[in-house]
């Protein structure tokens, strides 16, 4: 709140250029930039429901591969998650108290509403782009050696879902950066002190070698 009045009231220009940028973007993406398939996929693409498949890959990939001893893992996976969605949810968004793009009297009547409704919170930062991206980050840095060059996917799977939420007609392309550069910040803060102080166990099939060579 006080940070939305104070820049409300100081008419800098970088600022005002930076604030009609953004909604000439948030406006070609959200009805220009369209077709009716990504009309039809994108209000499902964004919703949690949607990956669970992909949390449950993780989940039996992290257990097969690993075994019970990687349970610290799954504890900051979901730390992260927690943190990113605290954080961007119920610290900033009521901080910044910037109205999303349905919320602005002067720009609502342009802006197509995908989801059939306009959320009541605040718009900065992107609590979808801070979550997929804090993730992202954690899993590429602490499965890296495991993965290989397929961690990138999880950037084009945070990313996808972000401008998702500009598509739909429910953020600001700032809102979206800024919610990625939170949660990847947040993402990598989680990793490296996983990586630092904890790791990942060997695994199974090492730990199975080197277990029966000591017997």
């Amino acid at each position: 709140m006080i940070l939305s009045s104070f820049l409300s009231l100081i008419e800098i220009p970088l600022v005002t250029a930076l604030k009609h940028f953004d909604q000439w973007l948030f406006l070609k993406i959200n009805t220009v930039w369209t077709n009716s398939f990504l009309d039809t996929v994108y209000p499902f693409w964004r919703e949690g429901y949607t990956w669970a498949p992909l949390y449950l890959f993780l989940l039996a990939f992290i257990l097969l591969n690993f075994g019970w001893r990687s349970w610290t893992w799954i504890v900051f996976f979901l730390l992260t998650f927690a943190i990113t969605d605290q954080l961007s949810s119920h610290f900033i968004k009521y901080w910044v108290s910037r109205p999303r793009p349905c919320q602005d009297d002067l720009l609502s009547p342009y802006v197509r509403e995908l989801l059939g409704r306009c959320p009541g919170n605040p718009s900065f930062p992107s609590s979808h782009a801070t979550n997929h991206f804090g993730l992202a980050f954690f899993i590429y840095l602490t499965l890296k050696p495991y993965i290989k060059n397929w961690g990138y996917l999880f950037f084009f799977w945070a990313a996808t879902i972000s401008y998702g939420q500009i598509y739909v007609g429910v953020h600001y392309p700032s809102d979206v950066l800024g919610g990625a550069i939170i949660g990847s910040f947040v993402g990598w803060l989680t990793a490296f002190e996983y990586n630092r102080f904890i790791g990942l166990p060997p695994l199974l099939s090492e730990y199975k070698k080197l277990h029966t060579k000591t017997l």
